[in-house]
């Protein structure tokens, strides 16, 4: 007997927001058995999390030119001397670092062992890291030190220990997903970006820790702290690669972004985070968890840092399908005050914070000229969809056999809600937006043609979605500090991204950030106008202060 009847069609068209007539029910009543067989038939073939979508995004329009014709990386001269203390080298940037090891002031070993000790002394406090690789990582600083001593250099990563983010496979480690399913799947084979970054040299030091199933600040193994405020969660997906780097237990570390998972926690720890062009990094041997929407990136605790880990990451990839060809281009003594700085309005209204505002003044005070922008309105929010959809494919296996239940994390705001929720999304509607997404890459297109950066708060306006869905890169560094009580974790149960209410009662010093965001496949002018915004605001230096 069927379970389609004339009363469960009309039920559904309320969640649809249609209505039809009693003849078309009826009509429907006689073939809807069909479709339903089908998608039965397709849910019995497994779908691994590394197959990817026939249907791939490209965020370039049809006149798109590539805007550079080869790579060029010019960083900045380093004329600091070592400092005298462990804590000190432990912050310095890695432009620093790299220089001090080429030099043979430092060696790689001792900088592992920095990092190895902080790793021991404040990781139970702040819980990022899923696991930690000793052997593995002082192995590999032997290596670098070797060919330091027969005069050999990889380049600025060599020797430089890093984090990486638990979505990331590397041969013999766990790569958990943050998620209790997953939790002791070990990798027999290494991420693209793992082999790309021991080429150039990097020390792998293990595992950050990621929100389950990359959302969020919660995993199976507790909650990643901000070392800022032990008291609140780090923000996530890349939760631990933030507040790991933002403690200094790390020179560097790898992010990921679907949508704020590199600017959030970069916002809530005070790192820099580097959230670069859809697919301008290789994705494989990573988590999927949307296809046509992941990014990774580097988080680091300056501006220039961030270009020179892009550049040993850069590439295009037979095995990431999504991938593209195209030169990464920065040099730090670029020219910048010809520079354009576009700012939304509604951007810096309701929700924009004093740091949004000194920020936007500071960028004036630099001499670049600035100038109010706009965008169409067009109903940006709704694109989340799109994201929903796709995660809840990704992860399609653990909903219907309800292993979701196993998720330390479970309420409205959670995945597993989300992703129950998703099977009641329209497929024509997905086609729809689709439609509304081009829309959108035409509007940002439109945009960048009038300015050559954007500048804003990350979460106040439409860029956060919009940039997320068209690609678009976005730079977000520390702008300032505010006074804030215990934030709540951030949420997507209302449909969109919220990064979280400070509560009453105590408050404590926390960094803010700001975004600027620039045109497809050209990071180099909002790296290089950042690391003036750096220096004007003079704010990266400051230091969490956690007891060890």
């Amino acid at each position: 007997m069927s379970a389609i009847t004339l009363e469960t069609i009309a039920a559904a068209e309320q969640l649809m927001g249609v209505e039809y007539t009693p003849a078309e029910r009826q009509l429907m009543l006689d073939n809807l058995e069909g479709q339903i067989a089908s998608a039965l038939a397709r849910r019995a073939v497994p779908l691994a999390n590394h197959v990817p979508m026939a249907m791939r995004f490209d965020p370039r329009l049809p006149d798109f030119a590539m805007p550079h014709g080869m790579d060029a990386l010019k960083l900045s001269s380093v004329t600091a001397p070592l400092p005298r203390s462990d804590e000190d080298i432990a912050f310095a940037p890695v432009t620093h670092l790299a220089t001090w090891i080429r030099s043979g002031q430092l060696s790689s070993r001792r900088l592992t062992q920095i990092y190895l000790d902080r790793i021991a002394a404040l990781d139970p406090k702040l819980e990022c890291w899923a696991q930690v690789t000793p052997d593995l990582a002082l192995a590999e600083a032997d290596a670098a030190d070797a060919l330091t001593r027969g005069g050999v250099n990889l380049g600025p990563l060599h020797g430089i220990p890093y984090g990486l983010k638990d979505l990331f496979d590397a041969k013999g480690t766990i790569t958990g997903w943050g998620a209790e399913p997953f939790r002791d799947r070990i990798a027999d084979s290494d991420a693209t970006i793992v082999k790309k970054l021991r080429a150039a040299g990097a020390v792998l030091l293990g595992k950050t820790t990621v929100g389950a199933l990359a959302y969020n600040d919660i995993w199976y193994g507790g909650v990643t702290r901000n070392p800022w405020n032990l008291n609140e969660g780090s923000s996530g997906s890349s939760a631990g690669s933030a507040s790991a780097t933002a403690a200094g237990l790390c020179a560097f570390a790898i992010g990921t972004e679907t949508l704020g998972s590199i600017t959030s926690p970069s916002q809530r720890c005070g790192t820099t985070g580097l959230r670069p062009t859809f697919g301008r990094v290789s994705r494989a041997g990573g988590m999927a968890l949307c296809n046509s929407l992941d990014k990774v990136g580097p988080i680091c605790r300056s501006v220039e840092d961030t270009a020179l880990v892009l550049a040993a990451l850069n590439g295009a990839d037979p095995a990431d399908r999504s991938t593209i060809a195209a030169p990464f281009v920065f040099d730090a003594s670029a020219a910048w005050k010809h520079l354009t700085v576009g700012y939304l309005p509604e951007a810096f209204g309701e929700g924009a914070t004093a740091v949004d505002h000194a920020a936007l003044a500071a960028m004036r005070k630099l001499g670049v000229k600035v100038v109010e922008a706009s965008l169409p309105d067009l109903p940006y929010g709704a694109l989340m969809n799109i994201l929903f959809a796709e995660a809840a494919a990704s992860f399609e296996d653990l909903t219907l056999t309800n292993q979701d239940d196993t998720l330390t994390w479970q309420d409205a705001a959670a995945w597993p809600n989300a992703m129950r929720k998703a099977r009641f999304l329209s497929a024509v509607d997905h086609v729809q937006l689709d439609r509304l997404r081009y829309l959108v890459m035409q509007a940002l297109d439109r945009l960048f043609r009038e300015v050559d950066v954007l500048i804003g708060p990350f979460m106040t306006g439409p860029m956060l979605i919009a940039s997320n869905f068209t690609g678009h890169p976005c730079l977000h560094l520390r702008a300032g500090f505010e006074e804030l009580g215990t934030r709540s974790p951030a949420s997507l149960a209302s449909g969109k991204l919220t990064t979280g209410e400070a509560a009453g009662g105590k408050t404590y010093t926390v960094p803010q950030g700001i975004s600027l965001w620039g045109r497809l496949f050209d990071e180099g002018p909002i790296l290089r106008l950042g690391m003036a915004l750096e220096a004007a605001l003079d704010v990266a230096g400051k230091r969490p202060g956690l007891p060890e």
